[in-house]
């Protein structure tokens, strides 16, 4: 009921009306012990007088202290010591009172030394008691905050009004002297030790290389509940994987990429997978005119269309309808996100491959320069680098083809960059699954690695590059250092506090133990440091074509395009 919900007003009433009975109660005690429980008829006028004097001194001087705005569950030994500071002053300004009045009433001098150590036991006790049986019987989890700023402060003041069912025991910071934050005590950041808490809640702002020392620390204290403070909304969220691999690139210029896609006509092809339905929201973020999804999958285009308002084209890149998309709509911009990526099943699927990914990409291409399309972005991988699968082969293909071909009046870029976070397909989304389910995680090898990025940094930066774009580079992007995949299989369990073990199966069909994404000394820098392009000089597009035309039917010529590639097919 409304009624019995507690409020601030409701908690001020609460201590005023117990503190006026309490004193009522320590005067006539103080009176009793004064007069050895036997008061002289003549002092009862004197007992209502020290009513009238001391209860609104004391309503005063509590005030003054802030006895009545602190929250009873955080009452502590500061506001005791400002209660007793309190105290001290009533009592002086009562014989003060007392001393001026001596004419006109009397009251012995004993009465305000006994009241005085009566009324701070009781009213003290009476703040006690109440956190007392709080803390004992609370049905909220403790929690630590890590950051003493407004946003720690925010959430706490949620905990006291109910919105959270957590209970706030201290908050950790770089601080040099103890303070307090709502009644919370800040303590310096090396004082985290082990504590009676089962959650902490990170509020502060850190680099993904101290977020992650911090929650092995945490973890090792035995919390592995764990939540960030979103930097945007006032709400919280589990940590994730995906907050301890975060680049969080410095250079991401949002002024570019509207530029770049602000007032035109943007077609994405693969339009509901990973990649190509976060490059259509971010296309709606930064006002496309109009913005075509072309996939073949009509789940997914369905899914992102709930989330983008667009124009839905049901097909495969393959498909002759696809040419239509070009003539009915005459885009601007064509990012071409639409691939088969999934290496193991490329692997057992060549000829698929092949088709999707170099046919389907060089009829895109084709139809961009054909329509006049003004530019078009191919979506690349670190697996074209040096490739020893059909997929990553398909991809440098296409890099040759995109580099090479005349282009005429349209600007032709490819964009090469590592495995994004949580896509579909991706080992991140595996993980997951099997500790839903319990499962001990499969790692193929011990020393395999990968680079990582967020798909929301990954393709903003795609859009970033292809702003800056001439026509026939070919970017590459700044993952970072690369991940070993056993670690990143232990934080995830690490972050899901349960007892599952990582099991080695062995590297599968074509599968690398380490992708060649590094930057190297002869790429070219740009303007921004996440973004350069790869040295390379062209090839001839005449010989590269008939190449080309062979390996439809034969895969296995693909090493006579890709000289690194060498893979026999049965």
């Amino acid at each position: 009921m409304e009624l019995f919900r507690p409020t601030a007003i409701k908690r001020v009433m609460f201590f005023v009306i117990g503190d006026i009975i309490l004193s009522i109660f320590t005067i006539i005690l103080a009176y009793l012990l004064r007069f050895k429980f036997e008061i002289p008829l003549d002092f009862y006028p004197s007992i209502f007088t020290t009513f009238t004097i001391l209860i609104p001194l004391k309503l005063i001087f509590l005030a003054f202290f802030k006895q009545y705005s602190i929250t009873w569950r955080f009452y502590s030994f500061v506001d005791a010591k400002n209660l007793f500071k309190a105290h001290l002053i009533i009592y002086i300004i009562f014989e003060l009172i007392s001393i001026v009045s001596f004419n006109y009433f009397y009251i012995p001098k004993s009465i305000a030394i006994i009241d005085f150590f009566i009324s701070f036991v009781m009213l003290g006790g009476f703040r006690f008691l109440k956190r007392l049986l709080l803390e004992n019987n609370h049905n909220e989890k403790k929690v630590i905050f890590i950051g003493a700023n407004t946003k720690t402060q925010s959430f706490i003041k949620r905990c006291l009004n109910g919105e959270l069912d957590f209970y706030p025991v201290a908050i950790f910071d770089n601080v040099k002297d103890e303070t307090y934050i709502s009644n919370v005590k800040v303590y310096n950041i090396n004082k985290l030790a082990k504590l009676d808490a089962s959650t902490a809640i990170i509020t502060k702002n850190l680099s993904p290389k101290e977020l992650d020392e911090l929650v092995k620390k945490l973890t090792n204290l035995g919390i592995s509940d764990i939540k960030i403070a979103n930097d945007f909304e006032n709400k919280l969220k589990n940590i994730s994987i995906e907050d301890l691999l975060a680049r969080k690139p410095k250079d991401i210029d949002t002024k570019e990429i509207q530029n770049f896609i602000k007032d035109k006509i943007v077609l994405v092809t693969g339009a509901g997978g990973s990649i190509g339905s976060e490059i259509v929201r971010l296309c709606y973020k930064f006002g496309a005119k109009q913005i075509i999804m072309v996939d073949k999958c009509e789940y997914n285009l369905y899914q992102i269309s709930n989330e983008v308002n667009g124009i839905k084209v049901l097909t495969s890149v393959n498909s002759p309808l696809f040419e239509e998309t070009f003539e009915k709509y005459n885009p601007e911009i064509v990012i071409h996100a639409a691939a088969y990526k999934h290496v193991p099943m490329c692997e057992e699927n060549p000829k698929s491959c092949i088709y999707n990914n170099i046919f389907g990409s060089i009829k895109v291409i084709n139809l961009a320069i054909k329509y006049n399309v003004k530019k078009l972005v191919n979506i690349s991988t670190d697996k074209a680098v040096r490739p020893t699968n059909v997929m990553g082969a398909t991809k440098r293909i296409v890099e040759l083809y995109a580099k090479n071909v005349d282009n005429k009046n349209t600007e032709i870029v490819s964009v090469r960059f590592g495995n994004v976070l949580g896509s579909s397909g991706s080992v991140v989304p595996l993980f997951k699954k099997y500790i839903e389910e319990n499962k001990n995680l499969p790692v193929t090898h011990p020393e395999v690695t990968r680079y990582f990025m967020l798909i929301s940094e990954a393709c903003k930066l795609v859009l970033q590059a292809a702003a800056i774009a001439k026509g026939g580079e070919l970017f590459i992007l700044d993952m970072g250092e690369s991940v070993k995949i056993k670690d990143l299989a232990q934080k995830m369990i690490d972050l899901s506090g349960k007892n599952l073990t990582i099991e080695y199966i062995g590297l599968r069909p074509g599968e690398k133990l380490y992708e060649e994404l590094l930057i190297k000394k002869n790429d070219l820098k740009t303007k921004y440091k996440s973004i350069f392009i790869v040295n390379e000089n062209n090839i001839s597009f005449e010989k590269l074509k008939q190449k080309i035309n062979i390996i439809k039917e034969n895969p296995e010529k693909i090493k006579d395009i890709i000289s690194e590639f060498d893979k026999n097919y049965r």
